[in-house]
């Protein structure tokens, strides 16, 4: 996968000091999670949450604010969400969009229509089908994924590596996976506020 940011920006000499590397969870979509669906209207469901930007009227918190006013860079994903998030913050600096931070994919199992469920218990469902049972429907595979996370962490320890800090605007599980990735590289979780919209898990170099 072509990393645009890093053909756009020159690398800059490594230091003896890489930056931190904040991985934030993007704000709330604008779409309702208060319904009861089948598993096709759920995967139409998804569908609409991966095309759709933010819940208007949110702000970000003051500590996200701050991470990102002292950063280096700023990324997001390509997704709209993530692009409305990241200006939210970046106050008309520039930032780079990245596909290769986009979500894992969230195929529901195809369980009979009459079984209807909250879109918070169909993303779980996807979620384990998807990560121990390798249900993709033909769409990206844990496998797969988990080379993009190595691809993605990879970048984001490149930029690090020039000393200033690093903030990306992604997506909750796909920024556990870069984290996951990220630990095998040799950093460590410094500080997390967990998954919920806006929440941001701080890593650094280990040692």
């Amino acid at each position: 996968m072509t990393n645009a940011l890093t053909a756009e920006v020159p690398a800059a000499p490594a230091t003896s000091r890489s930056g931190a590397i904040v991985l934030a969870r993007h704000g709330e979509p604008a779409l309702s999670r208060k319904v009861k669906l089948n598993a096709r209207e759920y995967r139409d469901f998804w569908a609409r949450y991966e095309v759709l930007g933010l819940l208007p009227g949110q702000s970000p918190p003051a500590m996200l604010t701050t991470f990102v006013e002292q950063s280096g860079v700023l990324v997001s994903s390509t997704r709209l969400r993530s692009i409305e998030s990241a200006e939210k913050l970046a106050l008309g600096r520039a930032f780079a969009r990245e596909a290769v931070l986009i979500e894992a994919p969230l195929p529901p199992p195809n369980w009979p229509a009459w079984i209807r469920l909250s879109p918070s218990i169909w993303g779980f469902l996807a979620r384990f089908w998807w990560w121990f049972f390798n249900h993709h429907d033909g769409q990206e595979t844990r496998g797969q994924a988990e080379g993009r996370a190595d691809e993605a962490a990879a970048m984001l320890e490149r930029l690090a590596a020039t000393g200033e800090d690093v903030v990306v605007l992604a997506h909750g599980f796909f920024n556990f996976m870069i984290g996951r990735a990220l630990k095998r590289r040799g950093w460590k979780l410094a500080h997390s506020q967990g998954w919920k919209y806006w929440s941001m898990r701080r890593f650094v170099r280990a040692g």
